[in-house]
């Protein structure tokens, strides 16, 4: 399909501006702060936002919980912002959180966690997984049911996300899903869609290689790219988001692929005519961005509700 026109509208607005990767890391996360405010999706009323902290290996780690209105016993979907390991943080994604929260009538913990270059892989992959289990542990306090519990994430945010899921696999911890928007699941920088997608379209190869240097310049672990562990079998039920003109388009249909080829249920949404951060980022001026994160809801409510049952991806 052609490139989609709210899309390339945006694009055409990039003219001129400096790329995020010829920047300071400070000048990038501002800038891209920046970007998501005017573009991003506007938050939704809920009926609590609390800031939290969460003791993990490292230090604590910030958290932004989200509860609908309504009562409890609700389930919990743990968020992971985007932004290559580097930009990015919970701001960035406030308005999808609260349509989730809303839509799925769950609570949604926010996840502000380390980046490069001052924390390196694997310290994002640890405070994910140190906020997993304190979710787990204060059900009680949250009002939630840890029986009920997804994560989910954007880009990095989805890498992470797949990560924490073959984390919790490994570990007998039962998640009832992952959602995994556009994401980056290796660091292999020659597939089709690298080179078809690789320049033009916000996320170019050299700031896939910026962010890859300043995050994990010689990525060889499981934890840092997905696709390299060695099973996948097991692992939480899968809803995927690509986008056509995304270099990571083709490294997230590989690990859809992975995925059900290891009897893993999955459901693989490719948007045509789209491009990386359409959804998490750019949902405010873009209509099938906002018509994502409303399947994404739609998804994890049903998911809560009902569980995987086959006529989700049959």
């Amino acid at each position: 399909m052609p490139l989609d026109q709210q899309a390339a509208t945006w694009l055409a607005g990039l003219a001129g501006v400096p790329a995020l990767n010829e920047m300071s890391v400070d000048d990038a996360r501002a800038t891209y702060r920046a970007v998501v405010e005017q573009c991003g999706l506007p938050p939704e009323e809920v009926a609590e936002i609390a800031e939290h902290r969460v003791a993990g290996p490292h230090g604590d780690v910030p958290v932004r919980v989200y509860t609908p209105k309504g009562s409890g016993l609700f389930p919990v979907l743990v968020y992971l912002h985007g932004g290559g390991w580097v930009i990015g943080d919970p701001d960035v994604v406030h308005g999808p959180c609260t349509v989730f929260a809303n839509r799925a009538h769950a609570v949604v913990v926010s996840v502000d966690y380390r980046m490069g270059p001052e924390d390196p892989f694997p310290a994002a992959v640890d405070d994910s997984i140190a906020v997993l289990d304190w979710v787990r542990e204060r059900a009680a306090e949250l009002n939630i049911d840890q029986d009920r519990i997804a994560v989910a994430g954007d880009s990095a945010g989805g890498n992470l996300a797949a990560v924490v899921a073959l984390d919790a696999r490994d570990r007998g911890i039962p998640l009832v899903g992952q959602v995994l928007i556009y994401p980056a699941v290796d660091f292999d920088l020659e597939t089709d869609s690298m080179r078809e997608n690789g320049d033009g379209y916000f996320l170019t190869l050299d700031l896939l290689k910026w962010f890859v240097e300043r995050y994990a310049p010689d990525p060889t672990d499981w934890r840092a790219a997905p696709m390299a562990a060695a099973d996948v079998s097991g692992v939480a039920p899968a809803y995927v988001v690509t986008a056509e003109f995304d270099p990571l388009r083709d490294g997230g249909e590989a690990y859809v692929t992975r995925l059900s080829e290891a009897g893993v249920p999955v459901i693989h949404r490719r948007y045509d005519g789209q491009i990386h951060g359409f959804a998490a980022n750019l949902a405010g001026v873009m209509d099938e961005g906002r018509a994502a994160v409303e399947s994404i809801a739609e998804h994890l409510r049903t998911v809560f509700r009902l569980g995987w049952t086959p006529r989700l991806w049959e």
